[in-house]
């Protein structure tokens, strides 16, 4: 059993640090934390993200998954549904581009949640969705 309250620590490679601070501090409004000439500690929501310097970041491959190329590896959050519709709003408004768009997946069906993709600046991609209802995160 997954408790859903516990945080997770996630080290992603960037190739340009300041990007990455922009795009964390500036673009998600994530807070930072402790910091070095190669890497840099984010809270994002409430998790642990560490950005370290690394010439060879980005996106490698995608899967299918609802009719869209989801990109492989990736990694995000869960949010609550209205959380999801802040960040999405502030995302629009900071002019990012998203890889897909936010929309309803699964609807009506098991595990039916909000989702939205997007790449860091160097290529990492991120996903946030939400769940209506917690009980439907790992539902078949």
């Amino acid at each position: 059993m997954v408790a859903l309250n516990h945080r997770f620590h996630l080290a992603v490679p960037v190739n340009d640090l300041a990007a990455a601070a922009e795009f964390y501090g500036g673009v998600l409004g994530c807070p930072m934390g402790r910091s070095a000439d190669t890497w840099i500690d984010w809270d994002l929501y409430g998790h642990q993200l560490v950005t370290h310097l690394d010439e060879g970041a980005g996106v490698r491959a995608s899967n299918p998954v609802d009719g869209h190329e989801v990109p492989v590896p990736h990694f995000g959050v869960l949010l609550d549904v209205d959380a999801f519709g802040v960040l999405a709003e502030r995302l629009r408004g900071a002019g990012v581009e998203f890889v897909i768009e936010p929309y309803l997946r699964f609807e009506g069906l098991p595990g039916e949640q909000w989702t939205m993709f997007l790449l860091d600046p160097a290529g990492n991609a991120l996903e946030f969705k939400a769940f209506a209802d917690d009980a439907q995160v790992f539902a078949r």
